[in-house]
């Protein structure tokens, strides 16, 4: 007989989902109510006002869509892209190639810029390629691009999309509450993220933000937006404003309690605090793993603090490494993936995981592990220097 679910506890220091918070699990066993309900529709209009703040955006178009990142990736693209578009696709990871399959699903035409793994996306190859193609409609690229810890200049890539008549399309999955994310002053049109990542929720959300110029163009499609239950003018009669709402779905009434709570503890941090937490807890690891003598897989001045690329030392097994850290200590981080598999791990410093408790039992365990597998690293040192610059 099948009996009920209990999953280990565990420290969750991967790529994502990353540890949630005690107060979102506790929103989540709050009472299930309609969804038609007028005090969940109040709830609604207090989602859109938090996902405002932290996608620091007026856009009126911006809400949950109900279902994980990856739709909401979807819900930018099949509105925005029809058939015979071109489309410049920036690639510098495994979520750029994604986005390639996207438009080629939409019927339009990708056109490629690709850079290094490990590397930002290059302006200058973007610029030369609007030269290349200047009737492209739409530029989409990854701000931080969760495969390889790498930030890509979010600002300058909207600006160019923005002087070259063009619409831009951003992933801020991995970069939302840990990072900046500024929709309004950097121009950009549809941006989407997740909820399991820097928001400290679970998974199975993706917020989305589209600018009034992304709006103008969902409404004057000329084809009908090749998915029904992304199709953002029936989801806006939904998710529109006042007490009307017209039924386009069930929401996921509990999911979104606990998007709320993660987006009230994300107010109440304030924006600065969140990003200045991420970066102190980032520096702090990587004087560890440096200490400890690992190297980091990304230039300093593009690293992601919530998603750390680190390099595997010569001769360690990467997948032996790894489950001895889920086996032995319950902590889980991630494998590298296409270019990079076998040859880094991604330790995410994520929303409620990112703190310095978290770095200093991953150090540990990390330079436990390790030494018992006669990796040629300095035992005792990683924990002293990252509690330096916890001191400092």
């Amino acid at each position: 007989m099948i009996t009920s679910f209990y999953p280990p506890r565990r420290t969750l220091l991967g790529p994502g989902p990353s540890d949630v918070s005690p107060r979102v699990l506790g929103a989540l066993a709050r009472p299930t109510i309609g969804h038609l309900d007028p005090v969940f529709v109040e709830l609604m209009d207090e989602i859109k006002t938090l996902l405002q703040y932290a996608f620091q955006t007026d856009n009126a178009l911006t809400l949950p869509v109900s279902a994980p990142g990856s739709a909401g990736m979807e819900a930018c693209f099949v509105n925005l892209v029809s058939p015979g578009d071109k489309v410049i696709v920036c690639q510098n990871g495994v979520f750029g190639g994604r986005m390639q399959d996207n438009v080629e699903r939409c019927g339009g035409t990708a056109v490629l810029v690709k850079d290094v793994w490990g590397e930002p996306v290059s302006p200058d190859k973007v610029a030369a390629a609007f030269d290349a193609h200047p009737d492209a409609a739409i530029l989409a690229f990854v701000h931080a691009e969760t495969s390889t810890g790498v930030r890509s200049d979010a600002a300058a890539l909207c600006q160019l999309a923005t002087a070259r008549g063009a619409l831009s399309i951003v992933d801020t999955v991995t970069s939302l509450g840990g990072i900046e994310v500024q929709v309004d002053a950097w121009g950009a049109d549809a941006v989407y993220s997740g909820t399991q990542k820097c928001l400290s929720c679970i998974p199975g959300i993706s917020p989305v933000t589209f600018s009034p110029r992304a709006v103008e163009r969902i409404q004057n499609r000329e084809h009908k937006v090749q998915s029904w239950f992304l199709d953002m003018q029936l989801v806006m009669g939904y998710w529109g404003s006042g007490s009307k709402r017209a039924y386009h779905h069930t929401a996921p009434v509990n999911d979104l309690y606990a998007l709320h709570e993660s987006l009230v503890m994300l107010q109440e941090e304030g924006l600065d605090a969140a990003h200045r937490r991420h970066r102190r807890n980032h520096q702090g690891l990587v004087a560890g793993l440096e200490a400890m003598g690992l190297t980091m897989a990304v230039a300093a001045e593009y690293r992601l603090p919530q998603l750390n690329s680190v390099r595997i030392p010569p001769g360690v097994d990467d997948a032996a490494t790894r489950s001895a850290l889920l086996g032995e200590f319950d902590l889980e981080i991630g494998a590298g993936l296409g270019a990079l598999a076998g040859v880094t791990w991604r330790i995410g410093l994520m929303g409620f995981a990112s703190s310095e408790r978290n770095v200093l039992y991953c150090l540990s365990a990390l330079e436990d592990i390790l030494g018992r597998q006669g990796a040629a690293i300095e035992r005792g040192a990683a924990l002293a220097a990252a509690r330096e610059v916890f001191a400092g």
